[in-house]
């Protein structure tokens, strides 16, 4: 009679790795088959080699390729690789008036901005556009209440490491530091899920074929950076000389740029043929927009 509770004990197999092999390997025969005779990639470059045919097949799209593309690039890059330099970095003095503050707000456009003490190297901290608005609702509120712990990274950081740490702690913005312990630049969570999904465009980036002159209610004008030479003159009634037309620039913000010395901070004026161009936007080193205006003065006559 056999007891109720009773249980045959359990057979050892007597090849323990052939089975563990046949679970792993979920394969079928005509998989390996295809890939015995057409093996996977085994480099980056050959991979993306493959998405290429992918979409050239339809099994992709093409943006989906571009993002794959960018994700697999962005494995090589470092923090130094897409940051803004820190030249071209809009900073914010803590001691500087409210009204400073404002005008610096809406000339840069920008949402967030390390705040310096002293010497521009010592960053304690970054603003909020919008944590200003308590200033103005409460006039006897500190501005170092409203700091925002800064973070720092170093230059060599590699962008899938700082994306997860933006997600992780919640910032969009991180202050680069050299090798010195230096501030070399800053970097936003924009700048890199750009190498990903490329230009994300904003309130100042209008489709191309929208044009790149257009007319402000004020009676001034605002010019794309990248405009030609040609077409801004024709506009203004501008005749630039032989000089500055056989330079190796076609744009009013190359042009711009190689009269100033330098790349043109947001901000900054240059005057040509009876207008003023004044920095109004800047993007990846080079001038999206400028705001212009007849020249007052004496350099109306310039």
């Amino acid at each position: 009679m056999p007891f109720p509770n009773y249980r045959p004990p359990a057979v050892a197999d007597p090849h323990p790795e052939r089975a563990s092999a046949s679970r792993e390997d979920k394969r079928s025969f005509l998989q390996k088959l295809v890939e015995f005779i057409n093996p996977g990639p085994d480099s980056r470059d050959e991979l993306i080699e493959t998405l290429a045919d992918a979409e050239d097949n339809d099994v992709i799209g093409a943006e989906s390729r571009v993002m794959l593309e960018g994700v697999l690039r962005m494995a090589d890059m470092t923090a130094g690789d897409v940051m803004v330099a820190a030249p071209r970095m809009d900073l914010v003095d803590i001691d500087a008036p409210y009204e400073a503050l404002i005008h610096l707000i809406i000339d840069t456009a920008h949402s967030r901005f390390p705040v310096y003490e002293g010497d521009k190297e010592n960053i304690i901290g970054i603003l909020l556009a919008k944590d200003l608005l308590k200033l103005q609702r409460s006039p006897e509120l500190n501005i170092r209440a409203l700091l925002r712990p800064a973070t720092f990274v170093p230059e060599s950081k590699g962008l899938n490491d700082l994306l997860r740490e933006f997600r992780g702690n919640r910032q969009h913005l991180a202050v680069v530091i050299d090798e010195f312990g230096r501030v070399a630049g800053l970097i936003t969570i924009e700048d890199v899920l750009e190498q990903i999904v490329g230009e994300i465009e904003d309130e100042f980036d209008i489709a191309e074929d929208e044009g790149d002159i257009f007319g402000l209610a004020d009676h001034t004008y605002r010019v794309s950076g990248d405009t030609p030479i040609e077409r801004v003159g024709e506009a203004f009634g501008i005749t630039f000389d032989e000089e500055q037309l056989s330079e190796d620039f076609d744009t009013i913000g190359g042009l711009i740029a190689h009269e100033m010395g330098h790349v043109p901070k947001r901000g900054e004026r240059y005057t040509v043929g009876g207008f003023d161009f004044v920095v109004l936007h800047t993007k990846g080193g080079a001038v999206r927009w400028f705001k212009v205006s007849p020249a007052r003065g004496e350099d109306a006559a310039d």
